[in-house]
């Protein structure tokens, strides 16, 4: 197994309060590339694939209506 090494020249040097500022650049995006950031960190919070979302289960849940 080889030994995997940080590359360097892909980080800066920042303070926290810049290091924080993430609305500045996904204000720059556009909403389907947010969207899609929003679809992929939503894949890895709850364990499905990014491209098969995971389907409601609708057993859990029941219907009335409000005029009767």
């Amino acid at each position: 197994m080889s030994e995997s090494r940080l590359d360097r020249t892909a980080f800066k040097a920042q303070t926290a309060k810049e290091a924080a500022d993430h609305a500045s650049y996904y204000k720059t995006l556009t909403w389907q590339e947010r969207l899609k950031i929003a679809n992929y960190l939503n894949s890895i919070a709850f364990n499905y694939p990014g491209d098969k979302p995971s389907k409601m289960d609708r057993t859990a849940f029941s219907m009335r209506s409000r005029n009767k």
